[in-house]
């Protein structure tokens, strides 16, 4: 096989269900295609056979290369892993490996790319999930946009066409806390949307529980916002204000009126209040240290176990 123009970027987790149906419509696009492709599987530390049907395919199909976790270590980093494999010289397509990213998109998306644009991404107009999901993604991504510093499109996930300069740049930005859409998005260079309508998965569920959505949530909000800091400060100062407020009220009726606010009611109100933002800045400000701390130890992104490219063992 001749070097790559386009690698076709999927990570995979106990996806042994939609690995047939993904691997018949990835071999389609493929066929029909007058571009080199290849395919980066990465398994992510599966559980189930799915790690085998990648060694069967990576071994038996030139045109697929097969990258093996040695533990599962998420969505992100397994699609670093991928990103940091693939061999495409003009662009890579990311996928998610449930079918819920219609491969067969790359030749608009590649169109696009040829009119001088660096990343195609897509926008999804519609999701096929539940309605308690789906506004958590509509609201958490407009509450993301007004607070960023980075102007992250509204709607988009990782499904993108990205052009082999800006990987070069992707690849040397070397963040622990991943959150790949936005640093996407920090990068630059010239970028489009293209909307499309996602599909439900092609089997199984979901891998992403309810716990990882909201760590990659923190992850885009932490890692792409001074807001959280910010509002701090404000709640701070809001506390202070409110403080001297009722310290002045009291002065006032001890001098004025002969009286003094007394009651257990107040005096607990006034502390569990200043307790709470005490506690509320803590755990903001722990957040930012956690990512310092984890990225501090310098430890690798991830650790590939096993690669087979072309057959051949490296």
């Amino acid at each position: 096989m001749k070097t790559p123009q386009i690698s076709i970027v999927a990570p995979l987790y106990n996806e042994s269900e939609t690995f047939p149906l993904l691997v018949q419509r990835i071999n389609a696009l493929m066929d029909a295609s007058p571009l080199s492709i290849e395919v980066v599987l990465i398994d992510d530390g599966s559980k189930d056979d799915t790690a085998l049907k990648v060694r069967q395919i990576a071994l038996t199909d030139e045109r697929y290369h097969g990258v093996f976790l040695s533990r599962n270590h998420g969505h992100q980093l397994a699609l670093t892993a991928g990103i940091s494999a693939a061999r495409g010289t003009e662009a890579l397509f990311v996928i998610d490996g449930d079918l819920q990213d219609p491969p067969e998109l790359l030749p608009e998306f590649y169109k696009l790319l040829q009119e001088g644009n660096d990343v195609v991404y897509a926008v999804r107009k519609k999701r096929k999930e539940g309605f308690i999901k789906k506004m958590g993604y509509y609201w958490f991504y407009r509450i993301l946009r007004s607070i960023s510093y980075v102007d992250i499109p509204l709607d988009s996930g990782d499904f993108a066409l990205i052009s082999r300069r800006v990987v070069n740049v992707l690849n040397k930005m070397p963040e622990e806390s991943r959150y790949l859409r936005g640093m996407r998005s920090w990068i630059g260079f010239k970028q489009i949307g293209y909307e499309y309508e996602r599909d439900a998965r092609a089997a199984g569920e979901s891998k992403y529980s309810f716990k990882q959505l909201f760590a990659l949530a923190y992850n885009g909000i932490f890692n792409f916002s001074e807001f959280p800091i910010k509002f701090m400060s404000r709640v701070g100062m809001m506390a202070i204000i409110i403080s001297l407020i009722y310290f002045a009220t009291v002065v006032i009726k001890k001098l004025f009126f002969t009286h003094v606010i007394e009651g257990f009611a107040a005096l607990l109100f006034v502390i569990i209040l200043f307790s709470g933002v005490q506690l509320l800045a803590l755990g903001i400000i722990g957040e930012y240290v956690l990512r310092i701390f984890f990225q501090s130890k310098n430890r690798p992104l991830f650790i590939i176990k096993e690669e087979i490219v072309n057959r051949e063992y490296i």
